[in-house]
């Protein structure tokens, strides 16, 4: 049994975290550190391999459904924040967000990542995803990063190579290491581009505030489906996108579970109303999965990180799919 008076500085005991994700829901975290330093943060990984409890390293939240009844480990939220700048190249750590380096480098006239505005998430976050919109990935800006052990706390220096990066995929999905911080390279601009940039920025968080629910959701809750897993063609091409079936089959707006419901705006997308609780979520989830696999035989899969939930309550994919 972990005796807390042998805890580390850095960490806290049953911490909330519904206010630590955008879905506004969840339990206690059993143990919390927000480590500002790599020494806290070396220190905690250290200290949950020794004591072999579960780990989750949390950003923003904006991604994830944390079960009601908590999480039974060690949740690691990091507060490396800082920024630096060397010509056109910019290192950020880990808990930085993506609305704070891009303010950053618009106000240092270094331009590229206002491509990803309006996107919620941190350095650490999107790099893990590899975050993306439209035609523009961040590992195109990537350069290189330092990243640390999971059991060790080493702290290493990895190319970009290294990441093997993919459409939502980085190496950090397979191995025992999480980014401590990442250099990025971009475009040194003038003063009237900046200004253009900005605007730019301006109409991208609109068009996405007009398209998708801003709060209250983890973005699209299932991925979008492999082309081998769809029979369903339209002009000749694979249906891959799970928002096409849901809005087909009437679910846009049109189906809720307590305060959880699906959003009106986008067919992929669940909102929590103000008074949902994660197995709210969880019922609309499985719900949606069920709907689709009456009508189409195939059942949507979570892109949502779920934590804490043993067994998963949602949907396996069918058998030899």
């Amino acid at each position: 049994m972990l005796q807390h008076n042998n805890l580390p500085p850095c960490i806290q005991t049953q911490v909330p975290l519904h206010d630590k994700n955008w879905f506004g829901t969840g339990g206690l975290a059993r143990f919390f550190c927000a480590p500002q330093t790599a020494a806290d943060f070396q220190q905690a990984l250290v200290w949950a391999n020794e004591q072999n409890i579960e780990l989750f390293i949390l950003g923003q939240g904006a991604n994830v459904l944390i079960n009601d009844d908590g999480f039974d480990g060690l949740i690691i939220a990091p507060k490396i924040n800082h920024i630096q700048i060397d010509g056109n190249y910019i290192t950020a750590g880990a808990g930085v967000t993506m609305d704070q380096l891009i303010t950053y480098c618009l106000d240092h006239q270094l331009l590229g990542l206002e491509e990803f505005s309006g996107i919620p998430g941190t350095v650490g976050g999107s790099v893990y995803i590899n975050l993306h919109y439209f035609e523009f990935l961040l590992e195109q800006f990537l350069v290189d990063a330092h990243i640390i052990n999971r059991t060790t706390g080493q702290i290493m220096q990895v190319t970009r190579d290294w990441f093997n990066f993919g459409y939502n995929y980085s190496e950090l999905h397979n191995q025992p290491w999480y980014l401590f911080d990442a250099r990025f390279v971009l475009k040194p601009a003038s003063k009237i581009e900046t200004a253009y940039a900005r605007g730019r920025r301006t109409e991208i968080i609109r068009h996405r505030m007009r398209r998708y629910p801003s709060a209250g959701t983890c973005g699209s809750f299932f991925r979008n489906f492999h082309a081998h897993e769809v029979t369903f063609e339209h002009n000749g091409t694979k249906m891959i996108h799970v928002a096409y079936y849901l809005d087909k089959l009437g679910l846009k707006g049109n189906f809720r579970i307590g305060g959880a419901s699906v959003s009106w705006q986008h067919a992929n997308m669940i909102v929590n109303n103000g008074t949902a609780t994660s197995a709210n979520i969880v019922g609309v989830a499985r719900h949606m999965q069920q709907t689709v696999f009456d009508a189409y035989g195939i059942t949507p899969q979570p892109e949502c990180i779920l934590i804490g939930f043993k067994p998963n309550p949602l949907l396996s994919q069918p058998h030899g799919v």
